[in-house]
């Protein structure tokens, strides 16, 4: 991709209000996938909520980041899941633990959520325990009783391994398609979006439920064997199944091996040439995760300048950013609106 400056083109379809998306909740504050973290969300002034769903063995759709839950909830320490433990491949990774897969929905109800990453945010371990695993409905409730008329909100929900779910005799595209009937979310202006890395999910949920259904967004690592989306005949490509792409932002502000921001590309601009909103992930304020010239401190744990990082991605026009602190890009879209809405000053 080449280089660009501060400016992309945006269509009528991108003229809006950019959307702040929050990160499995707020997870820079709560254990992430829990009920606590997708209310925070809200109150820090996310428009939508973003859980990863993986599929339990009787088929139900739950909140997890992985289908492996020892990180995330503490089915290690309970005696009753001991002989569950087991090591497969998934997604042609192996990996050893406690899968959804192998509990039912009744089951994985009696697990309570830790914090993922307490090495990172000890302070969210405060509060391992406190909740339980929530299915994809019980997602969309929790942003039902928040919504106003003035303020709707609603879920974005990633598919985790659907090709690899179907291959365990989960069929999770058909699964998700079922429940987004049932949720009255089969529309676009639905209470779910759903985004997913594997475009053959996406094509079949776009198949199954037709142009009318749910918005349908390509995520898109940050680089590797995905590449081709990002050029012009990839993204015209994505057009024709999805509504948007969610690529790493990697993709669009540019970084040495330093992590010293070196440009910007033009997907922004290519994506809407293509009729694409694009939503970059993830945000998050932590330092290791920032552009070198925008952390503070040391320490790879502590917080940088995530506010100007996010102001920067809605200067150069995405149509919304998926943050871990919601409330960083709340407050870089108001500073943007109203410098947007300041008078200008003659000169004298």
């Amino acid at each position: 991709m080449s280089e660009t400056g501060l400016k992309a083109v945006r269509t009528p379809r991108q003229a809006r209000s950019p959307l702040v998306i929050g990160h499995r909740g707020a997870p820079s504050y709560r254990p992430e996938h829990t009920a606590a973290s997708y209310e925070l969300a809200i109150d820090l002034g996310a428009d939508l909520v973003e859980p990863d769903l993986v599929v339990t063995r009787d088929g139900a759709l739950v909140a997890r980041h992985e289908n492996e839950l020892s990180r995330s909830t503490d089915i290690a320490s309970r005696p009753e899941f001991a002989d569950r433990r087991r090591t497969q491949e998934v997604d042609g990774e192996e990996v050893t633990g406690w899968f959804t897969e192998d509990l039912t929905l009744a089951e994985v109800r009696t697990l309570r959520a830790v914090e993922r990453l307490p090495a990172m945010r000890p302070l969210n371990t405060a509060y391992d325990g406190r909740y339980g695993v929530l299915t994809l409905a019980e997602v969309v409730e929790i942003t039902r009783r928040r919504s106003t008329p003035e303020r709707p909100v609603r879920v974005q929900a990633e598919l985790k391994y659907p090709a690899w779910f179907a291959a365990q005799g989960l069929p999770m595209t058909e699964l998700v398609a079922a429940e987004l009937r049932r949720l009255d979310g089969a529309r676009p202006d639905g209470p779910v979006v759903v985004m997913a890395f594997e475009q053959s999910a996406l094509r079949a949920l776009r198949a199954d439920l037709g142009t009318g259904g749910p918005r349908l967004v390509q995520l898109i690592e940050e680089e590797g064997v995905q590449d081709a989306l990002v050029t012009p005949s990839g993204l015209r490509e994505v057009s024709t199944y999805a509504d948007g792409i969610a690529p790493h932002k990697g993709r669009i502000l540019l970084h040495d091996a330093a992590g010293g921001l070196v440009g910007v590309s033009d997907l922004v601009s290519q994506a809407h040439r293509a009729g694409l909103t694009v939503e970059p992930w993830t945000l998050r304020p932590e330092n290791v995760f920032l552009p070198s010239h925008l952390r503070r401190g040391s320490d790879p744990s502590g917080l940088g300048d995530a506010q100007t990082e996010a102001r920067l991605l809605f200067a150069l026009g995405v149509d919304g950013v998926i943050a871990d602190a919601p409330e960083t890009a709340y407050r870089a879209r108001a500073e943007l609106s109203a410098a947007a809405m300041a008078p200008v000053r003659p000169r004298v």
